[in-house]
């Protein structure tokens, strides 16, 4: 396994779970210094996926590996616009990420492929000739309020996901308001934990870890199964 790939555990928690858990990370960990005087700050993301949906039935199917692209801001705001490529192998995940202009990164929730110059990253390059091999187009936004703390110990991230919701109006990604759905019942958000090779033995027993439900929770496919079966779409 590459060491840059990552452990990543994920739980589904009631509010209450989530407000206790809170309490502890408060105390055992410091908070992430890009979060707000709140200690919060909010994603948006759009992933991109192909006409037949393959990255959504890989995920359904648990193919392993697997990869999606996405362009993510913060609250709303496009001063950092990345371009990311978020894989899975063997159940751990590996993220490769690069700032965007707004520019380009309009296009690409256009559909469009800009042609690649000589200093774009690889990363952007090998998107633009993955949009054009498997015709990739933006599919949902996802978005959600995100409390994170850090552990410098084994690289350990700790995040409070809520507010997590769906939409399809691609075209407003950097409008402050958008349309959206939520897609979990009120009050209910993830715990995901991630470290690399070590997640120290006091903090899994603090967090009490085993007794939450873990789960292979993907917003991704939660918010498109949300926008495109059974329901309005937005």
């Amino acid at each position: 396994m590459p060491a840059e790939f990552r452990h990543e555990y994920k739980y589904l928690c009631t509010g209450q779970q989530l407000r206790t858990e809170q309490a502890r990370l408060e105390v055992l960990l410091r908070p992430d210094p890009h979060a707000g005087p709140d200690g919060r700050y909010r994603v948006r993301s759009v992933y991109f996926d192909d006409p037949g949906d393959g990255c959504l039935l890989e995920n359904e199917d648990g193919t392993d590996p697997r990869a999606k692209y996405r362009l993510r801001i913060y609250n709303e705001s496009d001063a950092r616009i990345s371009l990311e490529r978020k894989a899975k192998l063997r159940g751990m995940t590996h993220k490769d990420a690069v700032p965007v202009r707004r520019p380009v990164a309009e296009a690409l929730l256009r559909g469009q492929i800009p042609f690649p110059g000589p200093q774009d990253p690889p990363l952007l390059r090998r998107m633009l000739a993955d949009m054009r091999l498997r015709v990739l187009r933006p599919k949902v936004i996802v978005q959600y309020s995100r409390r994170p703390f850090i552990l410098d110990v084994g690289n350990v991230r700790v995040t409070l996901d809520e507010q997590i919701a769906s939409s399809d109006a691609v075209s407003r990604f950097f409008r402050p308001e958008l349309p959206l759905r939520q897609v979990l019942p009120t009050g209910q958000g993830v715990l995901e934990v991630k470290w690399d090779q070590l997640l120290p033995s006091w903090l899994y027993d603090a967090l009490q870890l085993e007794g939450l439900q873990w789960s292979s929770f993907s917003k991704y496919h939660l918010c498109r199964i949300y926008n495109t079966s059974g329901g309005i779409r937005l």
